[in-house]
């Protein structure tokens, strides 16, 4: 919790390192604890305590609570994702949050990105417009106009 990582020993890739988001952090410092796991296993507290292999009725009922019928556990990830793609984070960054090991896997949420192109040369006119605009361009009237020298 001090350095806001998640350390999984084990994953569907192996070893894994998440990166904890301020609010991710703070619904875990709110969790009540039954043992030392997120989600008690079975007995959880008592010294054969061990971590629980099957999320499906803890999901239920987190499901059942925040009125999210349908939304499977895979959602949350692949929204995390999405809100990252349309932020205009590149999808190396996103991939390694995710824990992809190849960026190919991480394009499939390239789709959600409406439009690199236009928020590139949007990003790049407003750089350019402020520029301008900061005593870089000559006052009105007072411009020289200068004739280009033509090739000889």
């Amino acid at each position: 919790m001090e350095r806001g990582l998640l350390f999984l020993p084990d994953s569907k890739t192996g070893r894994k390192t998440v990166v904890l988001n301020a609010p991710a952090m703070t619904v875990l410092a709110e969790l009540p604890r039954l043992g030392i796991y997120v989600i008690a296993g079975e007995n959880a507290g008592t010294k054969d305590e061990a971590p629980r292999t099957d999320l499906k009725r803890p999901w239920a009922a987190v499901r059942k609570r925040a009125c999210l019928d349908g939304v499977r556990i895979h959602d949350l990830r692949h929204t995390h994702a999405s809100f990252g793609v349309a932020g205009g984070l590149g999808l190396p960054v996103i991939g390694k949050l995710l824990g992809h090991k190849q960026v190919v896997t991480t394009a499939r949420y390239a789709h959600l990105d409406i439009d690199p192109q236009r928020r590139a040369s949007e990003y790049i006119g407003q750089q350019l417009s402020a520029a301008l605009d900061h005593g870089r361009r000559p006052p009105e009237g007072d411009s020289e106009v200068v004739p280009m020298m033509q090739n000889q």
